[in-house]
């Protein structure tokens, strides 16, 4: 299981992905879940992945080799608009999905992968989109400006409560990292390192892009922060009648 997500406001897009793979007792992988497309002055594409790392490498295995096919029917380069591009990801996935299903119809292991597909065509305004297994897609919209795939229970609450469209940029990354440390509190199979990707509005160069081990001073302090405030706010909260004093 992994964790991914995106949100959308107003000046641009967060993108956020755990690294963890697999997690038991005596044995911990991480690979990374995000992959970026910087074509300058034209696009750029952000793909967040979760569920069967199979799946997903062979879909961007695909993407990546389309691109560098001049023959290739689409690719992102072809796409006209976003959602093309979603819709070119769900078929991948699909046609991945159907080629292990047989192999995996007998056993616990399951081929489905879901995507995060998202940022800016230029002319366009951003979107992110999420790819479901079966190959279909939702849009976020402006009243809930993020999409999560994977283990998403956990990050959802913080997400709910501060995300909205005039969020800024920088306050939805620092969302992004406590969704994504909530998460990892409570769930095993979600892990560092954290990556993070920001793209501003009509900025079609190299986008900021950083990552956060456990350790990370950064990622080590808005821990402790985040942790310490919601101490505060628990014991600041009312107390009920019979623990107020007698007059």
């Amino acid at each position: 299981m992994t964790y991914c997500l995106a949100i959308h406001v107003n000046k641009g897009i967060v993108f956020a992905s755990d690294s963890r793979t697999n997690a038991g007792v005596d044995y911990v992988a991480s690979h990374s879940k995000m992959r970026t497309f910087i074509f300058p002055d034209k696009r750029s594409i952000y793909i967040l992945t979760a569920g069967s790392l199979a799946t997903s490498q062979a879909v961007i295995n695909r993407i990546e080799s389309d691109l560098n096919d001049k023959d290739a029917s689409f690719n992102l380069l072809k796409a006209n608009y976003l959602h093309e591009i979603a819709d070119y990801v769900g078929e991948l996935s699909q046609a991945q999905q159907a080629k292990h299903d047989i192999a995996m119809k007998n056993s616990s292991m399951s081929a489905e992968s879901s995507f995060i597909v998202g940022g800016q065509i230029k002319g366009q305004s951003c979107a992110i989109f999420n790819v479901y297994p079966q190959g279909n897609y939702i849009k976020a919209s402006p009243e809930t400006p993020y999409l999560q795939i994977g283990e998403n229970k956990y990050g959802k609450p913080i997400l709910d409560r501060v995300v909205a469209l005039n969020t800024s940029l920088e306050d939805a990354a620092r969302c992004a990292l406590v969704s994504l440390d909530s998460t990892i509190r409570s769930n095993i199979s979600v892990g560092p390192p954290i990556e993070l990707a920001i793209h501003t509005n009509n900025d079609f160069e190299a986008p900021y892009q950083t990552s956060f081990t456990a350790n990370s001073p950064m990622y080590k302090s808005l821990q402790k922060q985040w942790n310490e405030g919601l101490k505060r706010a628990f014991k600041r909260l009312p107390r009920f009648d019979w623990e107020k004093p007698s007059s």
